[in-house]
């Protein structure tokens, strides 16, 4: 029993990190007697494939004893906002739906997706978020859109 404890401290680990967000900050929203309490947080990432631009995303984290060990389903709500903090520089070929952001929203079954989209005739990127399981996804979502403009 000794040597199973190992690797399930590990996985849980390796599920709690996130894909290259850094934490901006969270707020309580639900008191939990053992445990967290329940939170809204919010998280920076940058695009990988196109310098000058960045995203918050805002997501629910579910507290008590199962969010304290990774074993709680968070929610599918999540909220986006991309803005230009920069020259926009894209490096390389943009697919519509590239992966820029993933994050895991329970042990095994949702994750939380963020894809891009080259709106061309509109010169605007565009940034979906949405959560999807192994079952069935879910229609929450929320977009931002970034327009391609000159950096003064």
């Amino acid at each position: 029993m000794r040597y199973f404890r190992l690797p399930v401290a590990a996985l849980l680990w390796a599920f709690a990190a996130t894909a290259g967000a850094d934490e901006v900050g969270c707020v309580s929203t639900v008191f939990k007697m053992l445990g967290p309490n329940d939170k809204i947080c919010i998280e920076s990432f940058r695009d990988p494939d196109v310098e000058g631009v960045v995203c918050h995303v805002s997501r629910a984290r579910t507290g008590g004893m199962k969010g304290a060990v990774g074993l709680a389903e968070d929610t599918s709500d999540a909220s986006i906002a991309c803005r230009q903090v920069g020259p926009i520089t894209i490096r390389g070929k943009l697919q519509d739906g590239d992966s820029v952001f993933e994050e895991s929203r329970s042990l095994v079954f949702k994750q939380l997706q963020v894809v891009r989209f080259h709106d061309k005739p509109n010169n605007t990127l565009v940034y979906l978020a949405y959560s999807d399981r192994l079952i069935e996804g879910s229609p929450k979502n929320s977009i931002s859109t970034v327009p391609i403009m000159p950096w003064r």
